[in-house]
């Protein structure tokens, strides 16, 4: 405990004098008249503009051509060994010359240690919802998108993202997210700047993010 800490506490308890107890957040209504997309263009041609200013690899594929897609991703990566989730679709990796490594098979056995995430050649996903406005990707665990530590360990992300996944801005984003979810949002390359703002990428995630948009 220190002052500094009691003294926030004490104001978020006075803040929250005049709520009658037992009033849950979903109880009261939350004015939204604010705009909640920009009409800034077509959202897959922004999408692709925001990433590639992100510095991510980006590709626009038909849907029928994911598979590919992923296999020539990789094999222009030079990726002997790749991480996947569980449930990821097997029509991915039809054509893939990479060993496929899935994390925490369906079928049972424990999810890939640190290390071997560490050693794989990178991870393909698929993701919740990306935000064409500001070119950024939301992962939340759910289908097709594995743990938290399997896109965050890997330096190279090969992520799938479909065309019905993508919104105009971060409200419709957060529209379609569960609260209760863990989320992982990424706008290209892991990438943060040190003290004299030099640009350093792969500090908190992968260097390379590459995402196929399938239409």
């Amino acid at each position: 405990m220190t002052g500094s800490r009691e003294k926030v506490l004490a104001r978020v308890r006075a803040a929250l004098s005049d709520v009658p107890r037992g009033e849950a957040a979903e109880d009261v209504a939350v004015p939204r008249g604010y705009r909640r997309a920009h009409g800034q263009g077509p959202a897959l041609d922004l999408l692709v503009d925001r990433l590639e200013d992100y510095r991510a690899l980006v590709r626009r594929v038909p849907a029928s051509g994911v598979g590919e897609a992923v296999a020539e991703a990789l094999r222009r990566r030079g990726a002997v060994r790749v991480a996947a989730p569980a449930d990821a679709p097997q029509e991915w990796f039809a054509s893939c010359p990479a060993e496929v490594v899935r994390d925490a098979p369906l079928g049972g056995g424990p999810p890939l240690g640190v290390a071997e995430l560490d050693a794989v050649d990178g991870v393909v996903t698929g993701c919740s919802v990306a935000v064409a406005e500001t070119g950024t990707i939301v992962l939340d665990t759910g289908e097709h998108q594995g743990r938290r530590a399997l896109t965050l360990v890997p330096d190279y992300h090969l992520c799938v993202v479909r065309a019905r996944q993508v919104v105009d801005s971060v409200p419709e984003a957060v529209a379609r997210l569960s609260p209760s979810l863990p989320q992982t949002w990424i706008s290209g390359p892991s990438a943060t700047s040190d003290i004299e703002l030099q640009r350093v990428e792969g500090v908190h995630g992968p260097r390379t993010l590459e995402v196929l948009i399938a239409e």
